[in-house]
């Protein structure tokens, strides 16, 4: 009698040390992808943060060949001021927040496109040394935004799927684990820009 009291015993003992395993699996599961996301979308911040490092020399090399543009150089310098003061928490990563962050961004990369269009009309500034780099390391920063956003939305995909999977949405639902919102393009992005010669 006291024998199957004791294996009745030592049996709940491991179901219940059993579930407490699998629940600190799957909350740390969570956790991981959740830092993931943060981790990305803070790679997505640095990657912008580095074109708005550039704009200033751009824009100060650009000033010294077109002086009478000047319209467009404060509309670069003004989006740039309004691109790095839109800024929030990855805990913080509402599909709201993440519209306001791109509408900045969309905004700079806006003026920067007529601020390059500006520069066609100065073959000696196109010829310029100091302006291709500058150029150059602008056209690879874009390309790192793409890259960033998308690894970013990867993130996002793996974190908000594994909340819904059964049975980690219940441990999400205990402790609080929110969806996270997606980057997305910008309205309109999908047609391609007409070029006319």
């Amino acid at each position: 009698m006291k024998n199957k009291k004791t294996n009745t015993i030592i049996l709940i003992v491991g179901v219940v040390v059993l579930i407490a395993f699998w629940f600190i699996g799957k909350y740390n599961g969570l956790v991981n992808k959740e830092e993931n996301v943060n981790s990305k979308w803070a790679q997505v911040e640095n990657v912008y943060q580095r074109r708005a490092d550039l704009i200033p020399n751009l824009v100060a090399t650009v000033k010294g060949y077109a002086e009478h543009e000047q319209q467009v150089l404060t509309d670069v310098i003004a989006a740039r001021a309004k691109a790095t003061s839109v800024n929030f928490n990855a805990d913080n990563m509402t599909e709201e927040n993440i519209k306001a962050f791109q509408a900045a961004q969309d905004q700079l990369s806006g003026a920067l496109s007529r601020l390059l269009v500006t520069v066609e009309k100065y073959p000696d500034l196109k010829a310029n040394q100091n302006f291709m780099e500058l150029q150059a390391q602008l056209e690879g920063t874009e390309n790192r935004i793409s890259v960033e956003r998308k690894n970013f939305n990867d993130a996002v995909k793996d974190y908000n799927t594994g909340l819904r999977r059964f049975p980690t949405n219940i441990v999400a639902n205990m402790f609080g684990f929110e969806k996270k919102a997606y980057f997305e393009s910008a309205a309109g992005s999908e047609v391609a820009p007409k070029v006319e010669f």
